[in-house]
This record gives structure tokens, C-alpha cells and sequence, in this order.
């Protein structure tokens, strides 16, 4: 599928095959491409919970307004993201770049987000929804459908899938074959109202 085709059919799905399995190579391939996702500095902060267990999704389901995708869709991932990660051997996220480059930026990830928890937040979420969006593409692209979520109790999930102190959760994703036709658009803004030229009146 065309990208531009993908970006106009992708649509949030609540209502997936129960039945419908992704295979291995395909789910392999979708986590693949997610991880060409571009991040600040190339941190790659976020981390990408793989919910396979029917029993946990049932638990998650219970904390999620008992949304059917959690458990019927064919993957089922918590995107988190990993507040620490500019402190986490930081030299491999740029091992491939020349020293010159190495010596400019590794101390600049460091100086940008020391002392800054709000900008760390920020910025996990700028990245965790970056990936989130080449995952729902990806599986369009691939002939599936997608909801993205953040209709649960995040601190409940998080203690079900063990959540270090240091991530924070950004939201769900579901992604599988869709049972039912989408329902028309809710209303698109005028171009107008949300394209600004320049600046703010």
C-alpha cells in the first residue's frame, strides 16, 4: 500500500477477529520498522510491551473500561518509555558516528535533559507517539487495523506489566484484523482553523 493510502484508510478500530493471528515474521517485521522511528539526540527512549498472555490482557481489559481490543485484537502493546535512557551507556546511540560527532553530542544529551523531568516527560511522549504512528501505518500498509488507546488506568497496567520507577506509559496500541466497517469520519476542522501561516493572530 501507498503511504499517502495509508495515511487516508488508517482509522481507530475498536472491534477485532478474536481468532485472527499475526504470524511471527509479520509481527517481527511491524516491531522492525518501529524502531526506525526518529528520536530526540537518537536516545530510542521508547519500549514496546508485547502483551501475549491471555490472562494478562484479560487483566488489563478489566482496567481498560472492558474495551474489547484489549483482548480480541492480535497484538496488544503498552508503549512506554524509559525516562533514563540519555544516562544508559549513551555512547551506543551514536557508536556508528565519527569521533567528531561522538564528542559533540554526547555531552549535549547529557547537558539538555540534567535536571529537566518535564522535558525528559515531553519528549517521551513527542517519541512514544512518533512510534505509535509508524506502527498504525505499518500495520495499515500491511492489511490490518489499528486503534491506539489511553482509555485505561495507567498506574494499574503499569504495576501489571512490572513498570520501572524510571518509564512512564504512553498509551496502548491494538492492532489486528477488523470485524466491522468503520464508521464515517466524526468531523474533520476546517483546514482553515488549524493551518496557521507564520504565527498566531
Amino acid at each position: 500500500m501507498h503511504t499517502i493510502e495509508a495515511i487516508q484508510t488508517r482509522r481507530a478500530v475498536k472491534y477485532f477477529d478474536a481468532n485472527h493471528r499475526i504470524n511471527d515474521q509479520q509481527t517481527d517485521e511491524l516491531f522492525s520498522l518501529a524502531l526506525l522511528s526518529p528520536t530526540a539526540f537518537n536516545i530510542q527512549n521508547w519500549r514496546f510491551v508485547n502483551v501475549t498472555e491471555p490472562e494478562l490482557r484479560k487483566q488489563i481489559r478489566a482496567v481498560a473500561w472492558d474495551q474489547a481490543q484489549v483482548t480480541d485484537a492480535s497484538l496488544f502493546i503498552v508503549i512506554c518509555a524509559d525516562l533514563k535512557a540519555r544516562e544508559k551507556q549513551p555512547g551506543r546511540y551514536w557508536v556508528n558516528a565519527d569521533q567528531a560527532t561522538q564528542d559533540f553530542l554526547l555531552p549535549a544529551i547529557d547537558q539538555y535533559y540534567r535536571g529537566q523531568d518535564q522535558v525528559q516527560r515531553d519528549e517521551a511522549m513527542r517519541s512514544c507517539g512518533i512510534a505509535a504512528q509508524t506502527l498504525m501505518l505499518a500495520a495499515k500498509a500491511m492489511g490490518y487495523d489499528s486503534c491506539p488507546m489511553d482509555g485505561f488506568d495507567f498506574a494499574a497496567v503499569g504495576q501489571l506489566i512490572n513498570l520501572p520507577d524510571d518509564h512512564v506509559i504512553s498509551l496502548c496500541l491494538a492492532i489486528g484484523k477488523a470485524t466491522q466497517a468503520e464508521n464515517p469520519r466524526g468531523g474533520q476542522l476546517d483546514k482553515k482553523e488549524v493551518l496557521i501561516d507564520n504565527r498566531f493572530e
